[in-house]
């Protein structure tokens, strides 16, 4: 039902409607947006991002042709528009997770979070990228490995294989660090 009004909203953003663009944007911001943030580690080059992927997605949309669910085509621009900043900027630097929950710990509690965090951060975008970006999108963003598969443009198998080699990867440097 969903892929329906989906497939209604895109057909009327096509022709220029403006309230099915808007419908679209709040439907699909935030998970953009939270893929870029992740991936990038910078809220305001996830946001640039996110303003990049639509931007890209309304200029396409007249010749989209639904083989792949509008949101995993989605996620996928997004993702190589990351992967552009990624390469662009040579060194990688953590964020803050956008959705640490707040449950008033003491000073010395929330520095060792904090600390915590940006470790685990800087492990992931250590990782190859797309160790990164399948780890982003089945462990932080809930994505099924159907849907990261089809985001990252390959097979199950092979995205099975690269959580495998992330999380082994992640281990060992969480493991160096002494966060595990």
């Amino acid at each position: 039902m969903a892929f329906t009004s989906d497939l209604d909203q895109i057909t009327r953003a096509a022709a220029g409607d403006p309230g099915a663009v808007s419908w679209l944007v709040d439907r699909y911001s935030p998970q953009v947006l939270g893929l870029a943030t992740r991936m990038l580690g910078d809220r305001t080059e996830a946001e640039d991002v996110t303003q990049e992927t639509f931007l890209r997605a309304w200029k396409a949309l007249p010749n989209w042709e639904p083989r792949a669910k509008f949101s995993t085509w989605l996620h996928r621009v997004a993702l190589n528009l990351c992967y552009d900043q990624l390469r662009k900027r040579r060194e990688v630097l953590p964020g803050e997770l956008p959705d640490m929950a707040d449950t008033a710990p003491t000073p010395p509690e929330r520095y060792e979070q904090t600390e915590r965090v940006r470790t685990i951060e800087a492990a992931i975008a250590a990782l190859p990228e797309r160790q990164a970006a399948a780890l982003t999108l089945c462990a932080l963003q809930g994505h099924s490995q159907a849907e990261a598969a089809d985001i990252l443009d390959t097979s199950e198998e092979a995205l099975e294989s690269l959580l495998a080699r992330a999380r082994r990867s992640l281990r060992a440097v969480l493991a160096e660090r002494s966060v595990a």
